[in-house]
């Protein structure tokens, strides 16, 4: 069950909602579709899943409707038509008393400019979701207290919220959040009142608490930057629709629209896309236990200098040249074993940022091997592959690129299957 879902959601304010719905329907742009009615259209049938332990970002320029929406994820709005399931409980049909409830244990909240009490402390800041809840009063301090140390604040739990910078307010914030207890957190462009560094810091820590409690996040922001950071996948709006819907990759290798492809234009893909992203797939791998004939086959056949060899289990073991075969085929050497080396070709995982490959690619005689979480080989990235990715880098990352001074590399690699007569 997922934890949060959006279906057929609209929230319409005016008058004249039902004809306003039957216009969207058509799929025309906002304007065109409500002019001549006296209603506005703020979020025109979003329908979307949030899966447990999930960071999902909803981005959007100003008027997009994207704060809109996490107001009705919560029930501080009511939609015009639609749905809004929590944990599986239709939350637009709760009576008042039902839906504080569910706020109380379900669903916490994360504001932009804080909204810190200034004549409470900082402790009583952190812990006041739980006061409200009723909770024994040695009890919100202990998980106060749990909470701002978790955000790096327990030193200044009796503080009050104006002796505390911007970015430790915010903190603060986010320790009432997780005070609360509750497994969703909805974040507001939570961020967006702090200065660039601080705000880098807080997204930082976000990300740590996130691995280490696996909340469901819904955070709402303007900046693609903290979007594709942040966000498991995204959801990018405009004029009150949901445009597209993926992880920062597909967003970025496959935008929906003109729109999406023009708000991303200007990213730097090092940044985001990743080894697993740009990598080759192997065709074929040679099994260590395979006779050198067949790796001189497969060197032949592949016209390459250098094959890459695997052992038990498909783990990646290195490779072997066109010298080293030679020499096991003069030893009478029935396998490949101990003519493997891992000297010449360096490994990085699936999700290393292709930022971060080339200091390997420099120092690779060969194409760079791309491992999986088991060790086995998943891919390699020749030099020219890596250089395509720079397509729409910054000119930082080319400039890094050119001090690399990245060697020349094959670009064709692969190997024999296992199996092969000898």
């Amino acid at each position: 069950m997922p934890a949060l879902a959006v279906k057929s959601l609209y929230k319409i304010f005016g008058s004249r909602t039902d004809e306003a719905m039957r216009r969207l329907a058509s799929g025309a742009p906002r304007a065109e579709a409500l002019a001549g009615l006296p209603a506005t259209a703020a979020v025109i049938d979003a329908n979307f899943e949030v899966r447990p332990g999930e960071i999902f970002v909803v981005m959007g320029l100003s008027g997009s409707g994207k704060s809109t929406l996490i107001r009705m994820l919560n029930g501080l709005l009511r939609p015009t038509r639609g749905s809004v399931q929590v944990d599986g409980v239709e939350l637009t049909t709760l009576k008042p008393a039902a839906l504080r409830k569910l706020r109380r244990e379900k669903i916490s909240m994360v504001f932009q400019h804080f909204a810190l009490m200034p004549h409470r402390t900082v402790l009583e800041n952190a812990g006041y979701a739980l006061e409200v809840a009723g909770l024994p009063k040695a009890e919100r301090r202990e998980r106060a207290l749990d909470a701002l140390r978790m955000v790096g604040l327990e030193e200044w739990a009796d503080n009050l919220p104006h002796d505390l910078s911007g970015g430790m307010r915010q903190r603060v914030g986010l320790a009432r959040a997780l005070a609360a207890g509750t497994d969703i957190l909805l974040m507001d462009e939570a961020f967006s009142a702090l200065d660039p560094l601080i705000r880098r810091e807080i997204q930082d820590q976000l990300l740590e608490l996130q691995a280490e409690l696996g909340k469901t996040i819904i955070f709402i922001t303007h900046d693609l930057n903290e979007a594709m950071r942040l966000g498991d996948r995204i959801a990018v709006m405009r004029d009150g629709r949901i445009v597209q819907i993926g992880t920062a990759e597909e967003i970025l290798t496959d935008p929906a629209n003109g729109y999406v492809a023009q708000f991303v234009a200007d990213v730097d893909r090092t940044r985001i896309l990743t080894a697993a992203s740009v990598m080759e797939k192997p065709h074929h791998v040679l099994d260590v236990n395979a006779g050198p004939r067949v790796a001189a086959k497969a060197l032949r056949e592949s016209q390459t200098s250098v094959v890459y060899v695997t052992g038990p289990m498909k783990r990646f073991l290195g490779t072997v040249t066109e010298d080293e075969v030679l020499r096991a085929l003069r030893e009478g050497h029935p396998n490949l074993d101990g003519y493997v080396s891992t000297e010449r070709v360096r490994t990085v995982t699936a999700d290393t940022a292709v930022a971060d490959l080339f200091a390997d690619c420099a120092e690779s005689q060969h194409p760079v091997a791309v491992l999986d979480d088991r060790g086995r080989l998943a891919g390699v990235i020749p030099r020219i592959t890596l250089l395509s990715a720079l397509a729409s880098a910054t000119p930082e990352s080319v400039a890094a690129v050119e001090k690399a001074a990245i060697p020349a590399q094959p670009d064709v690699e692969l190997v024999a299957a296992k199996g092969e007569p000898a």
